[in-house]
Formats: C-alpha cells, structure tokens, sequence
C-alpha cells in the first residue's frame, strides 16, 4: 500500500511541477529537476481509526536546511497530502533530540475539527492550513503567494469564530470582547449566549477563554482557543491546564495562537514538570497567525 499511495503521490506531483529526482542516500528525499524546491515523503498506514506513525531521520531533515522544502505526510485513503513547509518547523526539530535509531518519531491525528501533528518531546500543533497544494504552490511560485495581514486580537478571534461556524459549531467569545470583533474579514456568525451548565465548576475561567467552540446541540466543548498576542503564552497554559485539572472529562482540544516566533517557546514552556506532570502536553496545540488565516481561506471557500 505504500509504496501505491506514494507512486500516486508522485504522478499527481509531476503533472502539477515537473519531475522530480531521488537524492543519493535517501529512499524518501527527493528534488524538482530545477532545482525549486526539495520534498521529503513519509507514509503511514490509520492505526485504531484516526491516528498515523511517522519516523524522520536526522540525517534527511538536514539535507532540507537552506532550501524550498517541505515534508510530505501520506497515509491510505487520503484525500490532499499534508504538505508541511520544513522552515516553519526548523526550530522545532533542532530543539529536540532523536530517538536512538536517530529519527524524530511523529503522529498526524485526523480529526474533523482539525488535523494535528504531534512531535514526540516537542507537542501538538495544528496542521490543518497544510492539507493540499497550495503551500507547495506558494512555496514553488512565491507570485502566488497570499500576502499575510497583520492581524489583531479581535481578529483572530473573529477568524477562530468564522472557522468553527463554517465547520457546525456553536461559538462562544467573552462578552467584553464581542463588540470588537472584525466583521470586514469574514461573514458575520452568532455567538452563543450562555456556556453549557455541564462545565459550572469551572465556568468563571471557561467564560474568558478568547474562543470556543460547542458542539451543536450536544452542549460539548470541541474546542478551546487563546489567543496570545501580547500576553505570555506561559499564561495561556496555565488556564488551559487549572481547566484540565479541575474537569478533565472536558475532551476539547486546547490550542494556544500567537504569532510565528512563539512556536519555539510554546514547546520550551510546555516541557515544564507542571504541564508534563498533568499532561497537558499531550493535549495541547500551537496554532500560529498565518495558520489561522490560510486556514480561513481554505475552508471558506471550499
């Protein structure tokens, strides 16, 4: 099966781009004939229904360095590749180490609300502004690349809104907060006028998270959201993690937004004995900017 998912892979690629090469002393790297870009595949098979399993090795990773790359998840039945863009995770990787067999050991978790890659010794991050071409697109042709706004907090918390309407959510944002937001980026949605009475142990911090999303007519949280733009991201995780300890049979995922250059401290702070200890680093997600408004994009106009 793999060797049929990639040999797709690889026709569709070539029709898009052009052909490709294998580089020497790789079964996995490969590089367009001029030279554009280089891409690095991996396959999984769906182990128990929504999980994959992926090795990168030391070694492949750092024939990326310096070039237009990405790497390339596969896995049986997939519809778009997840093509993620190596300069974005760069200093994610070289802040970790290897296991032993000198492979970064990985996991895409594929979820309706939002595939995740989870980097062993590094966490969760949401990957779902990766899933097809147009990064590869982009990172080919940077004509077509889609110029990237400064955003505000209102309007990722907007943007955050839009993407959990858009998918049948219920959503929730702060009271205080609501007359902020953006209504020029994105179709207007409603938000919810109460949180669920299931979560009253733990309502007066659930009642400041910047952005949740409920489950329509289930009353479950699918999603919780903060958005740290100027506040620290330590602060974000505290919230998430007194939220986990007091209910965690809440399930929902936890993703803390900020801008690009906070992913390298996301992962340094959240290897803290605390959150390793409650294993909120299991659970919890880095979403950045750029991710949110592609992701946007995407789902918008589908």
């Amino acid at each position: 099966m793999a060797n049929l998912v990639k040999t797709a892979f690889l026709s569709r690629f070539a029709e898009r781009y052009g052909a490709l090469r294998k580089l020497e002393k790789s079964q996995s790297l490969y590089e367009l004939s001029d030279g554009k870009a280089r891409i690095y595949i991996r396959y999984s098979k769906i182990h128990g229904g929504k999980g994959t399993f992926y090795g990168l090795r030391k070694d492949d990773l750092v024939r990326l360095e310096g070039y237009n790359s990405v790497v390339c998840f596969l896995w049986e039945g997939q519809s778009d590749p997840l093509l993620l863009p190596f300069s974005d995770y760069e200093d994610v990787f070289q802040s970790i180490s290897p296991a032993r067999d000198g492979q970064y050991k990985a996991q895409v978790y594929i979820q309706d609300d939002g595939n995740e890659l989870y980097i062993a010794n590094a966490g969760r991050f949401n990957v779902e502004a990766y899933m097809g071409w147009q990064e590869l697109d982009a990172l080919i042709d940077k004509s077509r690349l889609s110029p990237m706004p400064k955003l505000s907090h209102s309007q990722v918390q907007t943007l955050l809104g839009s993407i959990g309407s858009i998918k049948g959510h219920e959503i929730w944002i702060p009271m205080n907060d609501r007359n902020k937001l953006d209504w020029s980026i994105t179709d207007r949605f409603d938000c919810h006028a109460m949180l669920p009475y299931r979560y009253a142990s733990v309502n007066d911090i659930l009642s400041e998270i910047d952005v949740i999303w409920i489950e329509r007519g289930a009353g479950k949280l699918s999603g919780l959201f903060e958005v740290e733009h100027s506040t620290p991201v330590y602060s974000g995780l505290l919230r998430f993690d007194d939220i986990h300890l007091v209910s965690p049979e809440i399930g929902a995922r936890f993703s803390v937004v900020s801008n690009v250059e906070r992913r390298s401290l996301f992962v340094r702070q959240l290897k803290r004995p605390t959150f390793r200890t409650s294993r909120l680093d299991e659970i919890c997600t880095f979403l950045d900017y750029a991710d949110v408004f592609r992701w946007h994009n995407r789902i918008k106009n589908a």
